[in-house]
């Protein structure tokens, strides 16, 4: 795992827990991993994995706490966006947990273009040993949801 990757991801909020480590070292090595950087330093990360057929999927995305709120994960994704319409992709996949207190990632991503998809329930009971909460919140379900890319070659 990239140094600056693994340090951003211990650093914000929104760190794997342990059990979800071992997912995150599974996919990086078939995926691309973007930084956003701003004065030299790295303040949001992302890893996209293709699925083929044109299809990829944003695995994470991390902004540090400190650059949460200034537009840094918008304009990252939105570059990301950008390059895989450049290199012809079609459509951009990505789940987020489904509870009340993740609204504004779901908001997030819906600004980006994204629409829900499907619910994949149980997602987190099925592949997480430990339950996970946020907010006091168990997480069970992962809302999935796509974004056609404008520019892909079909």
């Amino acid at each position: 795992m990239h140094k600056r990757w693994k340090r951003l991801l211990h650093e914000t909020s929104v760190a794997p827990r342990a059990p979800a480590r071992r997912k995150v070292r599974a996919y990086l090595p078939e995926s691309r991993c973007f930084v956003a950087s701003c004065s030299g330093a790295v303040v949001a990360a992302c890893v996209v994995k293709p699925l083929g057929a044109g299809a990829h999927e944003l695995m994470s995305i991390a902004v540090r706490p400190g650059g949460q709120q200034a537009g840094h994960g918008t304009a990252l994704l939105r570059w990301v966006i950008r390059d895989l319409e450049r290199r012809g992709a079609s459509r951009l996949k990505v789940g987020t947990a489904r509870s009340a207190t993740n609204s504004p990632s779901l908001a997030f991503y819906q600004r980006q273009g994204f629409r829900v998809m499907g619910t994949d329930h149980d997602f987190f009971v099925r592949n997480y040993p430990q339950p996970l909460f946020e907010g006091g919140i168990r997480h069970f379900d992962m809302l999935r949801l796509a974004r056609k890319l404008t520019n892909a070659i079909e």
